[in-house]
């Protein structure tokens, strides 16, 4: 690291010092703020403070992580819904106040003015210092002569030699400085990652409040689809199926022929809606996967794919329907992905179970560079994986393979 470096990391520290006596005076102003809550106007305080409190502290996280290259994230639970009145202004002060966040930003408006304080401070005051003593020689003189005692760190300062050893030991203590600088911004984004970063539960109850958020939406939708596809689709051709049939029975009479080619025409749009019937109930849950099992199922996927598909199944028992249904589509969509943006020689499918997940993978010789970023297709199969605690990773160079690792946590029967 060189000299220009080591002095730009002295001087950024700087910025902690008026941020931690913010926080400071914010953590005395919430603190207020809920003794208040007594007679009720801690429910118009808190919120607001809280609101200040975060956008302070967020400050020391993004410092955080400029010092160390890790960023933090924020930890705070999803605000609810606002409501009017009063009872909003409630609900969002136990929200604030029962959110674990909360209390570690206090902790750290506690921690930082004390132990960041003195991180930030100390190279800046080391630097500083040196400098001072370094330059001891040209000023000794006339402090001696107005007190008579002058001391520099352990020198005692009396003569032109004693204030050459205190430019020695200034030169030590600037170098001290510079040395350590580095060290205490990445002490001090160590400590504001262990207070200010996100827990386990934290994550947890965010991913799972996310992902029941997607299971909600995922449902919606999929129920929208149904019900179009019965609106337009047999619904429509089970009413063209009565008509005939009423025309048919006022013909029957007066002309058996037309009534003959009406009876034909509706069995075929009956067989039609059969039909279709079935591949609506093969889009919810095909019954393959149902009778056979994740394997079958998916070995039958590939008999009806366009590709060359080889399937290789090692799977010791079923998970629960949901989560073979999950794999089934999952694979399903990759395999749609693969035929549409790919053009692959050959796709593999491999299936596994091991330490209590159930693993499936999709690899395919195609063109690569899949990107979950610019289309809907890998992040709907990541929305359904995530409803089961489930992950995806993908590995798509230009020019190929692609392979779609998924896996979902489970037990067999």
């Amino acid at each position: 690291m060189n000299l220009g470096t080591r002095i730009r990391t002295v001087v950024k520290g700087l910025p902690a010092v008026g941020l931690a006596l913010a926080e400071l005076v914010l953590f005395c102003l919430f603190v207020t703020g809920v003794s208040l809550l007594g007679i009720g106007l801690g429910v118009l305080l808190v919120p607001l403070l809280a609101v200040a409190l975060r956008a302070t502290v967020n400050v020391s996280r993004r410092l955080a992580g400029d010092w160390s290259g890790v960023a933090v994230p924020e930890p705070y639970l999803p605000a609810p819904a606002p409501q009017p009145g009063l009872k909003g202004h409630w609900q969002r002060t136990q929200w604030v106040l029962t959110d674990p966040a909360t209390w570690r930003d206090l902790g750290w408006t506690l921690v930082n003015p004390v132990a960041g304080l003195t991180l930030a401070l100390l190279p800046f005051a080391c630097v500083v210092g040196g400098l001072g003593g370094m330059l001891m020689p040209a000023y000794y003189r006339p402090i001696v002569d107005a007190s008579g005692d002058n001391w520099y760190m352990w020198v005692k300062i009396t003569d032109a030699t004693s204030a050459w050893y205190a430019a020695g030991s200034g030169v030590l203590v600037l170098l001290a400085g510079l040395a350590i600088g580095p060290w205490t911004l990445r002490t001090h984004a160590a400590l504001a990652h262990k207070l200010l970063a996100p827990t386990r539960t934290t994550q947890r109850v965010r991913h799972l409040t996310e992902t029941r958020s997607d299971a909600v939406n995922s449902s919606a939708a999929e129920l929208r689809r149904i019900e179009r596809d019965l609106h337009d689709g047999a619904q429509a051709r089970l009413v063209a199926l009565g008509m005939n049939l009423g025309v048919a029975e006022r013909l029957l009479a007066k002309d058996p022929e037309a009534v003959r080619a009406i009876l034909a025409d509706t069995r075929k749009a009956s067989a039609t809606a059969l039909t279709e019937l079935r591949d609506l109930i093969r889009g919810i849950h095909p019954p393959v996967l149902a009778d056979r099992g994740l394997a079958d199922a998916v070995r039958a996927l590939a008999m009806d794919s366009p590709l060359n598909v080889t399937v290789k199944a090692d799977l010791p028992g079923r998970a629960e329907a949901p989560v073979e249904s999950a794999i089934y589509f999952a694979v399903s969509e990759a395999l749609t992905n693969a035929a549409k943006h790919a053009a692959p020689n050959s796709v593999t499918v491999d299936l596994w179970y091991e330490d209590g997940r159930l693993r499936g993978q999709v690899t395919d010789d195609g063109q690569g560079g899949a990107d979950p970023s610019r289309g809907t297709g890998i992040r709907g199969i990541e929305r359904r994986l995530a409803n089961f605690d489930g992950l995806l990773a993908v590995s798509s160079r230009v020019g190929g393979p692609t392979t779609l690792t998924m896996e979902v946590p489970c037990a067999l029967s």
